[in-house]
């Protein structure tokens, strides 16, 4: 249970810009010891909750399932977040002071914060933290959810330094100033200060003028849930998404998913931004809760992937927009 006031921290960030990472890094410290986690996917399946599971069983998580947060804000949310604060907490760890809510890479901030502002009563301190994926700049600033995420941005941390030269790094304050002026940036080569700087309390306060949304969300974007048909070879799996990488080219944003395959026991966690995939890793899980690789893309052709070699290998979803006005968020516990 809480005691005292509560920092809420909204986490954004276009696709693949390093969301999680930096909030699972940032839950392996003892200074998360007193956080409680949300977290909302646009796809059909909670894979970042089960990868935030490796930081610790004693985690409280859970999360936002059935479609992206900024399109369909309802009553669980409030109610996930009362049920966080309400929650009695493990003998000797003290109250709960940090919730962070990961939003999809998908999200626009300004519908969320709204529904916050209906929470008074939790005196919570509500600032949203940003990510600006130094390994692609600023060229996501064609969509417009990401320029909506740096705009509502309080916080505003550079990621992924370890993959670009120092002068890129040197060169991201001046940036990101030029996306969002009055947000802090936080852009170090040190990554525990990164981190533990990313989830500090605000040393200002924060804004919350947020305008409303404008038309559809995300229309031209589109996910698909590849499901295994049997049993997957390592090699056949690489093949695949080498194909599928070339059919969709610049028109494939993210896929990330676990995939159980012959050669390993435990499951592969595959990741990829745009046609960049990063090096496959074991997940530390003895057997894969799901099998499935969540693949976003945009002006997606459902023709250009019938053909994908190897043919049948995966067994796709028909491509649909995330949700925006079906069905309400459920909220399903993690723990």
């Amino acid at each position: 249970m809480s005691n005292g006031a509560l920092d809420f921290f909204v986490l954004t960030g276009f696709l693949g810009s390093g969301k999680t990472t930096l909030l699972r890094d940032f839950l392996g410290h003892p200074e998360a010891a007193d956080t409680a986690v949300i977290v909302n996917e646009a796809g059909e399946i909670g894979l970042d909750g089960i990868v935030l599971r490796e930081s610790g069983d004693d985690l409280p998580i859970a999360t936002l399932a059935n479609g992206c947060v900024c399109c369909q804000v309802g009553s669980d949310l409030a109610f996930t977040i009362d049920r966080l604060i309400m929650a009695p907490r493990p003998a000797g760890a003290g109250p709960l002071r940090r919730i962070v809510l990961e939003t999809s890479g998908l999200s626009m901030p300004g519908p969320v914060l709204r529904t916050l502002a209906t929470l008074a009563e939790h005196r919570m301190r509500v600032a949203v933290i940003g990510t600006f994926d130094l390994a692609r700049g600023s060229d996501v600033a064609t969509y417009e959810e990401a320029v909506a995420q740096w705009a509502a941005s309080h916080r505003i941390v550079a990621t992924k330094a370890d993959l670009v030269a120092p002068a890129d790094l040197a060169d991201a304050p001046s940036i990101i100033a030029e996306l969002n002026p009055l947000a802090e940036v936080v852009a170090t080569a040190d990554r525990g200060r990164s981190v533990l700087t990313a989830f500090a309390p605000l040393t200002a306060p924060p804004r919350v003028e947020i305008a409303p949304v404008k038309g559809n969300a995300h229309p031209r974007v589109a996910v698909c849930l590849a499901k295994p048909t049997g049993e997957v070879a390592y090699p056949d799996v690489a093949a695949w998404l080498d194909n599928l990488a070339g059919a969709l080219g610049e028109r494939l944003l993210r896929i990330k998913g676990l995939v159980q395959v012959v050669e390993s026991q435990r499951p592969l966690l595959i990741e990829c931004v745009g046609t960049t995939f990063s090096p496959p890793r074991v997940f530390q899980m003895n057997a894969a809760p799901l099998s499935g690789l969540v693949i976003i893309a945009r002006d997606v052709d459902e023709a250009d992937l019938h053909q994908v070699a190897p043919v049948g290998l995966f067994e796709l979803s028909p491509w649909k927009a995330p949700e925006r006005n079906g069905r309400m968020l459920k909220a399903e516990w993690v723990a």
